[in-house]
């Protein structure tokens, strides 16, 4: 169970920087899209658990724990370049030395560098829909951490439920804490990639 409690919570951090952000930003995040964005997010990891469970049935306990570590640590090492990135074009936005020009993708690029652009009406309000749209947006990294943890024999239902409570909580605490974490200008998503690499370090000495 410990494995189960520890994956939510990882996962979950990138929640509580959303919610940082959305306070920071003056944004609300009503009850209703706090439950569809952990509902999206826990369901995509149990579901991608479950897959890879049903993967690890025919590759051998051996190679499913190498690959996980691989893909585990991969994971956590394209995160803390993600968050590089971020803060380079940031940067360079800031400077006038950079300009982006989107097309039909423009709202996940903008997701990709300013997570409260899901507020797409600018209401101040995320509703349903803009919950959901941010939702999956930052499912793809839930997607394939459920996928490499799957074979390491932790239960889909449990780190899916853990996960929906750990949401709730990393938003409440996003919300009391978010302009101070935000007030810093850090992008902080890359300790996200760090916690990532240690658990798959620690599953594969303690697995």
């Amino acid at each position: 169970m410990l494995n189960e409690v520890i994956l939510a919570l990882i996962v979950s951090f990138d929640t509580y920087l959303v919610a940082a952000a959305y306070c920071n930003s003056g944004i609300r995040i009503p009850p209703a899209s706090a439950a569809v964005i952990n509902l999206t997010g826990a369901a995509v990891l149990g579901l991608s658990l479950l897959l890879s469970d049903i993967a690890g049935c025919f590759v051998p306990a051996e190679l499913c724990r190498t690959l996980g570590l691989i893909v585990l640590t991969s994971i956590g090492v394209i995160t803390v370049f993600k968050s590089l990135v971020r803060i380079l074009v940031r940067r360079l936005s800031r400077k006038g030395e950079l300009s982006l020009r989107t097309g039909s993708s423009g709202l996940v690029i903008k997701l990709y560098l300013d997570d409260t652009a899901a507020d797409i009406d600018n209401s101040k309000t995320l509703s349903p829909a803009e919950a959901a749209a941010l939702a999956l947006a930052s499912s793809l990294d839930s997607a394939a951490t459920g996928l490499s943890c799957g074979f390491c024999g932790i239960s889909p239902v449990r780190t899916a439920v853990f996960t929906f409570a750990a949401g709730f909580a990393a938003i409440a605490a996003g919300s009391l804490t978010g302009r101070k974490i935000s007030a810093s200008e850090r992008d902080l998503s890359w300790l996200g990639g760090v916690l990532l690499i240690a658990f798959a370090i620690f599953e594969s000495v303690c697995g």
